[in-house]
């Protein structure tokens, strides 16, 4: 039997006794970051707790399903809590305007496994080690033995393998296969979970998916794939924001393609950048991180400000000495 972290005994130990909880996320929540918060929320009320689920950001219309009752929510002004607990979110700016709404507590946790999280909690977990956020969720409840049905199997599984590329990713290890299969014992649906994720996109993000495959350049002998998607590009579409998730995937598995580059305008004078790496010897975390980014060696991201032609071609140039150092001429 593996033994309990030190982390979560200390975590469960500080909880003790509290009865008004917050459960935070990142803004643009993907499906770790929702299935994490919503498993947490519903687990802590098993217990008879006051909690809130929040986040700036609704969650994506293919990852509604399993918030069957409707626990997400926008911050409230004038709450006060006995412990926030933000989940997946790196770092504190992370949270967004939920940042606003929880000065009122008295204990932050922070539950993360981002190896640039900043450790802004007063008690902070973070295993980089980790897949997905939903799986350190998933220990933290069976260390605490609070209950896990389907609800919450269905929130974790879908957590797990939105955060693995559906169990593709290099950080998927046997430790993720092995609370994945824990979670299709307690429940989880495979099938509908899939058809809700993989197999339900909208006729506007096969508009915007067309419009990505007539757009992308190749650069650094075709091991280089990058895009640009403008405000344009959705007025065009008729896509959302939300339309958008996975969409850099097609472009790096393209065979020559090492480390795909998406370009996203979100304001004049802002563009946020997506980086992904099927090089193990490429880490785009130290990429982001020269943006003020971060997230994982082959994922990350980071929101700059400056012009976009410029923009691009700093990145081109981080990208490209990133593969040149890993990769040098014989």
């Amino acid at each position: 039997m593996k033994e309990t972290p030190k982390s979560i005994l200390k975590i469960l130990e500080a909880i003790k006794g509290m009865q008004q909880f917050c459960v935070v996320g990142h803004i643009r929540p993907d499906g770790d970051c929702i299935g994490s918060q919503l498993a947490l929320t519903l687990a802590l009320q098993s217990q008879g707790l006051d909690v809130c689920c929040w986040n700036q950001d609704p969650a994506p219309a293919k990852l509604q399903f399993m918030d069957a009752e409707g626990l997400l929510k926008a911050p409230e002004p004038d709450r006060a809590f006995d412990c926030v607990i933000a989940v997946d979110a790196a770092s504190y700016e992370r949270l967004g305007t939920v940042a606003d709404h929880i000065q009122s507590r008295k204990l932050l946790i922070n539950i993360d496994h981002h190896p640039s999280n900043t450790r802004y909690g007063d008690i902070n977990w973070i295993a980089s080690h980790s897949a997905s956020s939903g799986e350190m969720i998933y220990q933290l409840i069976q260390a605490a033995r609070w209950p896990l049905g389907r609800p919450i199997a269905d929130c974790l599984f879908t957590a797990i393998s939105t955060d693995t590329g559906s169990f593709q990713y290099p950080s998927t290890s046997q430790s993720t296969f092995e609370t994945a299969g824990q979670l299709v014992k307690k429940g989880a649906d495979l099938g509908a979970i899939c058809d809700e994720v993989y197999q339900s996109y909208s006729l506007s993000r096969v508009r915007l998916l067309k419009r990505v495959y007539n757009q992308f350049k190749l650069t650094e002998e075709n091991q280089i794939a990058y895009l640009w998607l403008k405000k344009t590009d959705y007025a065009k579409s008729g896509a959302t924001r939300e339309d958008t998730e996975g969409l850099i995937d097609h472009i790096r598995a393209i065979e020559p393609v090492l480390v795909a580059c998406l370009f996203e305008e979100i304001e004049p004078g802002e563009t946020r950048i997506s980086l992904r790496s099927k090089d193990p010897a490429v880490n785009v975390d130290t990429i982001a991180r020269q943006f003020g980014g971060g997230g994982h060696k082959a994922a990350s991201g980071a929101r700059v400000e400056g012009k976009p032609l410029t923009i691009q071609r700093r990145v081109i140039s981080a990208i490209r000495k990133a593969l040149r150092a890993s990769h040098p001429p014989a």
